[in-house]
């Protein structure tokens, strides 16, 4: 769809998420002889991830924070769900839409729950509800609130306290999450759990999320579209991540897209949408003849090794397990190559290679093991459109 086109945001069920529509949407800054953002008009679908990509000072930063007015408008309508909200309390907006930065923005004198709890504080929450909802947000992110609940930011890890910022923005169930680099400081591995876990995150919250990115990569993946902008905001193609890879609307498109495109398209299947192998399992401390003959009947080389709740600790070629003692051990490989459900073939041909090893194992939630993803099936999925080789 071209930036002249316009679609009716309307919800999609199960979705918990409002409609945004910016229209003719401008900021100027005095002193500056061009827009920052120029008349933009942007109509986004309640529950959906609209990424916003384009070269540095091209005005998208300052799009997501007018959403929110932390930016004022200089003039045009934001409607939030069908209400114009331009001239709306400032405070009270943003108080009903969750805000990520880069390094999660958590006040470091306060807790973990404090910082989570802070909105719905400031909304009059009883304390047994503002605790309930702490404990089941860090449950959401995949922090045990136990561990993690008085703690102070000073204590976590990057991708934990990014993790808490993402619980302190859906605190008090806000329709709309507005997303500022969130995963731009973390490195690559854990930024590639953290996109994982927003994923999952949608699937059962079904918020509206717009997400500021400079990686092209994180867009594909995370995005249901993708808008592309120029200088002052203007959108080049506001597409999803498949038009964009196969018809880029221009020259700009295609040379922000960069090199590679085949390879890209890799990054729009993901791990749970091609067929894994289940595989031989075993939980530890139990019978190694009795793995091995399961393997054996299973026509598998391999046995995956669980623990007692059902996540992954190693996986055994046959030969080295019957070498290992009568029972299987619970010691765990810290190098074992896994992959969410929600990584993309991307992701899960670059783990292969770096493991140099022909396949992944695949976890879902709480880690759990799903099946494992052979180097054979990613490979199929590079020519799109060859559907023997995806089945296969």
């Amino acid at each position: 769809m071209s930036d002249t086109e316009t679609t009716t945001a309307t919800a999609t069920p199960g979705t918990t998420g409002a409609s945004i529509q910016l229209q003719q949407v401008t900021k100027e800054y005095a002193g500056q002889a061009q827009p920052a953002v120029d008349h933009i008009d942007l109509d986004i679908k309640a529950g959906e991830i609209l990424m916003l990509v384009g070269p540095s000072g091209c005005g998208k930063t300052t799009t997501l924070k007018m959403i929110n007015r932390l930016i004022e408008p200089t003039s045009g309508r934001i409607v939030l769900d069908g209400e114009d909200v331009t001239n709306q309390d400032a405070d009270q907006l943003r108080r009903h839409i969750g805000y990520v930065i880069q390094a999660g923005g958590l006040f470091p004198h306060m807790t973990v729950a404090a910082n989570v709890g802070l909105v719905p504080g400031m909304l009059k929450w009883d304390k047994q509800r503002i605790a309930e909802r702490t404990d089941e947000l860090l449950e959401l992110v995949g922090l045990e609130p136990g561990q993690y609940r008085d703690r102070y930011p000073r204590e976590l890890s990057g991708g934990q306290q990014q993790r808490v910022g993402v619980a302190r923005a859906l605190a008090a169930d806000p329709p709309v999450l507005l997303m500022d680099e969130p995963f731009g400081a973390v490195d690559p591995i854990t930024r590639q759990r953290l996109q994982d876990e927003l994923l999952n995150i949608q699937e059962e919250l079904g918020k509206t999320i717009v997400m500021v990115t400079h990686d092209f990569d994180e867009a594909v993946k995370l995005g249901d579209r993708i808008a592309i902008l120029d200088v002052g905001a203007r959108i080049v193609q506001l597409d999803t991540p498949e038009e964009l890879l196969q018809n880029p609307a221009d020259d700009f498109v295609v040379d922000f897209i960069g090199k590679g495109a085949a390879l890209k398209t890799l990054d729009l299947t993901r791990v749970s949408d091609v067929p894994l192998r289940t595989g031989t399992t075993a939980r530890a401390s139990t019978s190694t003849a009795d793995a091995v003959a399961a393997a054996r009947a299973a026509g598998d080389t391999y046995v995956v090794v669980l623990d007692q709740r059902d996540r992954p600790l190693r996986w055994h070629r046959i030969e080295e397990l019957e070498a290992a003692g009568e029972t299987i051990g619970s010691r765990a490989d810290e190098d074992l190559p896994t992959l969410s459900r929600r990584s993309t073939l991307n992701e899960a041909l670059d783990t292969m290679l770096t493991a140099s090893q022909n396949g992944v194992i695949v976890t879902g939630r709480r880690d759990a093991y799903v099946g494992f993803l052979t180097i054979d099936t990613v490979m199929s999925f590079m020519s799109p459109g060859d559907e023997a080789g995806a089945g296969s």
